[in-house]
């Protein structure tokens, strides 16, 4: 082990010494054939072929590679080492600085390429041009830490990855073992062990004179695991079971893991988001509604439960439908409903048309008494329930993909009022037919999965519920995790959308 931390030691060496010298003997000219990629053949055509490399630009470049783990990443994803040939030298670093600001503006991975739906827009800035004029000025290292996102959330997920990426490697895990239920002030052979892992995470510092060891579970402890619980989207209410324990002893290694893939999803999205609009955090089960760029409310929501995820989507609300009839989907017909008799959909207000079953408008209707219809492929939409006692759950993916909003009425009232059509609205809703009332100005609506996210100024994780996290952590060769605890049969309580 020692020998391959020497030899590590050795190639960084001559790699910072290849990058402080190669600017000596740059070609004036770069071959035209030997350049591969879009990016690098623009970059290059901007400038007439002519190299970019000298030993100033070079050091800047391995400068700004090295503040690469502030951002969830390391240097040697982007340039791995140095050819000693000076033509090769040169694309070698224009690669590098390409990937790197691509990794940056818009993440190091394409969403789409990880299997699940994804149809938000992405940046796409003019890289090449953008370095070709960032060496020009002189402002390499500067222009590449701009293609991150320049927000307080980005910096906040930054700042605690770092701080636990140190803890994780000053930490040595040691696995709690399950048990029965810790409540305050009870007595467990494990209060040690969780004293400890709660130090390591960064919950917990023992004054001096205090017991290192506490037998008992004291309250400073309690208000540890109650942030602990907070943090991880659980009831914060000083009570271990098994998702607190499985919580810490994931350890600080995991906590960073998940603030790196954070970082990159942020990085995916564009940096000028809609002024007026409404995004859903489908991880965390709640809505933000953003009105000329001021927040303007934050409601709960339920969202898909595992195996019925809510895509990610960013789609137009184009309408409100008061008295929504339901139309059953297929899929839900023949796993939830084909058994059903007559009795069943006579108690619920269901009936067939055209071979299609449906629920009528009325009290028990899964979609309430309004729904917000939005343009997407894949029919998910925004809706009310009759089930509003979920609404009080931490625990809200129940859904089969479709978004239930808590105080869907009077949202719907508020941006009918915004929109100018409550009037139609409120003549709607007091027919009890099922009517429609198109929005003069569509609401862009973005369904997002969040599992780490700065919440008023705190950064909050909420469990990776779809298992969504662990292929992006793979990707950015963040390493291996060991099996997260995952809801067992179905969530919901109801048939709803």
């Amino acid at each position: 082990m020692a020998v391959m931390r020497f030899g590590k030691v050795v190639a960084l060496a001559l790699l910072s010494f290849a990058l402080a010298t190669c600017g000596g003997g740059s070609p004036a000219s770069v071959d035209r054939s030997a350049v591969e990629g879009p990016q690098s053949r623009a970059f290059y055509e901007a400038r007439g072929w002519v190299a970019a490399w000298d030993g100033d630009a070079a050091e800047k470049l391995q400068k700004a590679l090295a503040n690469a783990p502030a951002h969830g990443l390391r240097a040697e994803m982007f340039l791995e080492s140095l050819p000693e040939e000076k033509h090769e030298r040169e694309l070698a670093l224009t690669r590098a600085a390409l990937l790197y600001a691509s990794a940056l503006a818009r993440g190091h991975i394409d969403p789409k390429s990880l299997g699940n739906i994804y149809t938000l827009p992405r940046p796409a800035p003019n890289l090449a041009a953008g370095l070709n004029q960032a060496l020009e000025n002189g402002e390499l290292g500067e222009w590449l830490e701009a293609q991150a996102p320049q927000t307080e959330e980005y910096r906040a997920l930054s700042k605690a990855y770092l701080q636990f990426r140190q803890l994780a490697a000053h930490t040595k895990a040691t696995a709690i073992p399950e048990g029965g239920m810790i409540r305050p002030g009870s007595r467990d052979p494990r209060m040690p062990a969780i004293a400890a892992a709660l130090q390591a995470n960064g919950y917990l510092e023992v004054p001096p004179g205090e017991p290192q060891n506490p037998p008992h579970y004291l309250p400073a402890l309690v208000e540890a695991v109650k942030k602990l619980q907070a943090d991880y989207g659980m009831k914060p209410d000083g009570v271990m079971g098994p998702d607190t324990l499985d919580a810490l002893n994931r350890g600080p290694a995991d906590r960073a893991r998940r603030l790196a893939v954070g970082m990159e999803r942020l990085r995916w999205t564009e940096r000028e988001a809609p002024a007026t609009r409404i995004d859903v955090n489908t991880a965390a089960a709640f809505l933000d509604y953003w009105r000329d760029g001021q927040h303007a409310g934050r409601r709960r929501v339920v969202t898909g439960e595992p195996g019925w995820e809510t895509p990610q989507l960013q789609t137009p609300m184009v309408r409100l439908a008061a008295n929504p009839v339901w139309r059953v989907p297929d899929s839900i017909w023949k796993d939830e409903l084909a058994s059903k008799g007559s009795a069943y959909f006579a108690a619920n207000h269901m009936t067939f048309r055209d071979g299609k079953l449906v629920q009528l408008p009325g009290p028990k209707n899964a979609l309430g008494q309004v729904k917000f219809d939005m343009e997407n492929g894949e029919h998910i939409y925004l809706h009310d329930t009759p089930a509003k006692a979920i609404f009080a759950d931490v625990e809200r993916h129940r859904s089969h993909g479709c978004v239930r909003v808590d105080g869907a009425l009077d949202f719907a009232m508020q941006l009918a009022s915004e929109n100018g059509v409550l009037a139609d609205l409120q003549e709607g809703l007091a027919s009890g037919d099922e009517s429609f009332v198109k929005l003069k100005r569509p609401i862009p609506v973005r369904l997002l999965y969040r599992t780490a996210f700065l919440d008023g100024g705190v950064v909050r994780l909420v469990p990776d519920i779809y298992g969504w996290d662990d292929p992006i952590a793979a990707k950015l060769g963040l390493g291996a995790v060991p099996p997260r605890r995952r809801p067992t049969g179905r969530l919901g309580i109801d048939v709803g959308p």
